[in-house]
């Protein structure tokens, strides 16, 4: 019987001051900061063993085929969002996160990006489609997800999205680290990560800035944290299910 990973870092430990006064700005930022880093999933051991190249071919189509399910439900999941926004230039500025993964047209977009390395690993893109390999754990995560973003406050949605902070280094270490331990994957398959690098600096850096000005009392920093340590147990529950939840049968 295996056991889940342990999670690093304490949970949200922090209690509401009285007056509810929030912190100020800056240690508020360094809080989310934080938080951020020392939960994100960069440190779960099976991205370390993939970092390290330590995956066989059959664990990494497992990682692409489960990974997927996340990848297509970010647009909706931001659609959910940017229907909270209350300002038109909020509504254009989110709205590029939907169209970074869905692309402008057919054949663009994070989405279509994720197919190809599907196919660099030797997966069937018809069958990545289908969604017929991903374990219920990794369903109930991000399906979870994509339902904490829609019944959520805009701030708390928003602070979910917070995990673009790290995600812009997660995809230059794997740039980098692929070549060098998985040869047998095709450069262009790599697409996706090398695209992830701008748009995860941008994109944390502008929720970063709503989330810091939204939150105007103690209660609502709190809130925001507790929404993104909740995506980081998503990401971490996600390759908790890929490293033990494997079937006989399943992909490789």
């Amino acid at each position: 019987m295996t056991t889940a990973t342990a999670r690093p870092g304490p949970g949200i430990a922090h209690l509401a001051r009285p007056d509810d006064a929030p912190l100020p700005p800056d240690a508020f930022e360094s809080e989310l900061r934080e938080l951020a880093r020392s939960r994100y999933h960069d440190t779960h051991s099976f991205n370390v063993r993939m970092h390290h190249g330590d995956l066989s071919p059959a664990e990494l189509r497992t990682w692409v085929a489960n990974r997927f399910h996340y990848q297509r439900s970010i647009p909706v999941k931001d659609a959910l969002i940017l229907a909270k926004l209350p300002e038109p230039a909020m509504r254009r500025s989110w709205l590029r996160r939907i169209q970074d993964h869905d692309g402008i047209a057919d054949g663009e977009g994070g989405i279509e990006r994720w197919l190809r390395l599907g196919e660099a690993v030797g997966l069937d893109r018809a069958g990545l489609e289908s969604g017929r390999d991903v374990l219920p754990g990794v369903r109930f995560a991000v399906d979870g997800y994509v339902n904490f973003c829609r019944l959520s406050p805009a701030l708390e949605a928003v602070a979910s999205s917070l995990t673009e902070l790290c995600a812009p280094n997660i995809m230059l270490t794997r740039l980098e680290t692929f070549p060098v331990h998985y040869p047998w994957i095709e450069e262009s398959g790599l697409a996706y990560f090398r695209s992830r690098v701008p748009q995860g600096r941008r994109d944390g850096i502008e929720a970063l800035t709503w989330v810091v000005d939204w939150a105007r009392t103690r209660t609502d920093q709190l809130g925001a944290l507790s929404a993104l340590a909740f995506k980081c147990d998503v990401l971490w529950s996600l390759l908790d299910s890929v490293e033990h939840g494997g079937r006989p049968g399943g992909v490789g």
